[in-house]
């Protein structure tokens, strides 16, 4: 039985297929940014790396639970 991925990380698939980078990359751009609000960073995504709002959002909400230990 395969268990159905839900959240921020529902996203990943699309959002590796459309923009052609693995996740993982994301995380590391987010952790790596001197900026440290949810909605500067999904900003930032959105305007340097042209991300679609849901696609920034969810690596946004699913980077930062990591961080929090979430």
């Amino acid at each position: 039985m395969t268990e159905t991925v839900k959240g921020p990380a529902s996203y990943f698939p699309s959002i590796e297929k459309k923009y052609g980078r693995p996740v993982a990359d994301w995380q590391n751009l987010i952790r790596a940014s001197p900026l440290t609000k949810h909605m500067e960073l999904v900003a930032w995504l959105k305007s340097e790396h042209g991300l679609g709002h849901g696609h920034a959002n969810a690596l946004v909400a699913h980077t930062l639970a990591e961080r929090a230990g979430r």
